[in-house]
């Protein structure tokens, strides 16, 4: 079974949304509050309506505004965990995921109910009312409830926010557990950049009920299409420069910044000439060792002045003001280890090496800085 969306409005809240998962594949929708990611859920399965539309699941049609085919509810195959899990309060947990069970002869509605929990772990707890449930307790039941109908198309909207972290790690291992014995799409909404790398097989970051890139959660975080794309992922190195020239039989662009020449991978996209925004994440720059210099130190050498940082965990948050763009900064994350081997503080002189393969080019745009 495959999903497909394609979303469009321009009020109450606008959409210009399309998306796609397959078989077994979990795709998280990413972006912050009001870009649409609850709505895009609540249209999939007909909770809401939309202007302009269409929503297939394995071939068969479940809106197409162009042909006046909008099915209810009822009649789309989806299971929908809401991130308040909206569990009827005076029924037990058994009774919350009977009630989903309406298509069953009444005699096996709870023979089933009890196998669905049994799934999420909750054998024995069939009783209890939700109120006498742990948030996670409460959610597995939720996930139970969405499905008893057997869905064709499981629906997550933000189910781990209202969980501890233990308690959410726990759940991210039964979730994955879950997965494998479903053939379904699975469409998971979430604030969360790490929760979606994590556990999604694709992500589509949106904004403003726009799609802005769907791609593998590394290659859009790594590779943004856009400097939006960049800024919403968290992009901590968001940077201008020029294209110096490509060398195609060497896999190859040169990027002129800051009083440098920096070597890139290949992206022929650019031409010469051209002014682009840049990006390379904290992780792929690397210090140099005081003690003994690596052969990786001549790739794209940045001389220049650490700034201050954040202890967190076990890694140093810091930045790299460079001694040829005073008024730019690179972030970095150092093991502890490697900042107190290297006297790396506030004021030290130090040089790092930018790892050609990591640096990468997106249009420029007027916001950018």
């Amino acid at each position: 079974m495959s999903l497909e969306v394609e979303l469009a409005q321009g009020a109450p809240i606008p959409l210009a949304a399309t998306l796609a998962c397959g078989p077994g594949e979990l795709l998280a929708l990413v972006g912050p509050s009001g870009s649409g990611k609850t709505t895009i859920l609540r249209a999939i399965a007909g909770l809401i309506g939309v202007a302009r539309g269409r929503v297939t699941c394995n071939g068969a049609v479940w809106l197409d505004t162009a042909i006046g085919i909008r099915l209810p509810p009822h009649r789309r195959r989806v299971g929908f965990v809401f991130q308040s899990y909206a569990l009827f309060p005076h029924l037990s947990a058994l009774d919350n995921v009977a009630a989903a069970l309406r298509h069953l002869p009444r005699g096996e509605r709870r023979i089933r109910a009890a196998s669905l929990l049994e799934r999420v772990h909750l054998g024995g707890l069939e009783a209890r009312l939700p109120g006498e449930l742990s948030g996670g307790q409460q959610q597995r039941v939720a996930v139970a409830r969405a499905l008893a109908r057997e869905p064709a198309v499981l629906l997550l909207d933000e189910p781990f926010s209202a969980v501890d972290k233990i308690t959410r790690e726990k759940l991210y291992r039964e979730l994955v557990e879950l997965r494998a014995s479903l053939a379904i799409p699975t469409v998971l909404v979430t604030h969360d950049l790490d929760e979606a790398a994590l556990l999604a097989d694709r992500l589509t970051v949106l904004h403003r009920g726009r799609t802005l890139q769907t791609g593998a959660p590394l290659e859009v975080m790594q590779r943004p299409a856009s400097v939006e794309v960049a800024r919403l992922t968290g992009a901590r190195n968001l940077l201008t420069g020029t294209v110096a020239g490509h060398e195609p039989d060497a896999g190859r662009t040169w990027l002129r910044w800051g009083g440098l020449t920096l070597e890139a991978r290949l992206q022929p996209a650019f031409p010469p000439g051209a002014s682009v925004a840049w990006t390379v994440a904290p992780g792929d720059i690397i210090l140099h060792r005081r003690d003994r210099p690596s052969r990786g130190e001549r790739e794209n050498p940045v001389k220049g002045t650490i700034g201050d940082g954040i202890v967190l965990g076990e890694s140093l948050h810091t930045w790299l003001v460079p001694d040829t763009a005073p008024g730019s900064r690179l972030a970095l994350v150092l093991p502890i280890h490697t900042a107190r081997r290297n006297g790396i503080a506030p004021g030290v002189s130090a040089t790092v090496s930018l790892l050609a393969a990591a640096i990468h080019l997106m249009p420029v745009d007027d916001a950018t800085t």
